[in-house]
């Protein structure tokens, strides 16, 4: 699929602006820029970056009902979900706030560089998880970070009362729930990956350890 027929998808398929469209335009070009310096992204999945990372990121904001809150992104890598989601979520469900937390200092800059580019807010925290306070958001969202039992304990940490945390997760994900329920409890869904077929987008709620 070449990348103006992967772009046009995105773009029909989440029914995105033309000027949100121009925005993730300028997040393309500074991923290409930044990419060779600070490894954001593998080379061969930047050759598909409309539908390996835009697309397959941004499947999780419809899994969100709710049209305010906070939105945290643990993570955050080249901005995977977190960012493309901030993106399209400041037109369509402005009411999100969105924070990026990213240990990696130069991930980091990235980050703000392109929240400043494309004029998105979104906070970006360079912290290491288990040492940031509570931050009782409403979201919580992670891809391709931790083993599921490390990220049901970010999620419990972090989230609020009513919160849903949404991990995306690969073709293991199944044995991932079993070994989850030795030690955690919660309600789940599961939404199967509209870009890879053994992948999943898992939903989580009423996290408690067992």
């Amino acid at each position: 699929m070449t990348r103006e027929s992967s772009r046009n998808r995105f773009q029909v398929g989440f029914d995105v602006s033309r000027e949100t469209m121009g925005r993730l335009d300028v997040y393309e070009r500074l991923l290409r820029k930044w990419n060779p310096t600070i490894n954001l992204v593998s080379k061969a999945s930047l050759e598909d970056l409309w539908q390996r990372h835009f697309f397959d990121s941004l499947q999780i904001l419809g899994l969100v009902h709710a049209n305010s809150g906070n939105w945290i992104d643990f993570g955050s890598g080249g901005g995977f979900p977190g960012m493309v989601v901030a993106i399209v979520a400041a037109e369509q469900k402005p009411g999100l706030r969105f924070t990026l937390v990213e240990s990696d200092l130069r991930k980091s800059t990235f980050l703000r560089t392109v929240s400043r580019e494309t004029n998105v807010s979104a906070t970006v925290l360079s912290e290491r998880i288990e040492n940031m306070e509570p931050l009782g958001a409403d979201v919580v969202s992670a891809r391709a970070l931790a083993p599921l039992t490390k990220l049901l304990g970010y999620a419990q940490t972090h989230l609020g009362p009513q919160g849903q945390a949404l991990f995306m997760k690969g073709a293991n994900y199944r044995l991932e729930l079993e070994e989850a329920l030795e030690t955690w409890s919660f309600q789940s869904e599961e939404y199967k990956s509209k870009t890879d077929e053994a992948a999943a987008i898992l939903r989580f709620g009423d996290i408690r350890r067992v």
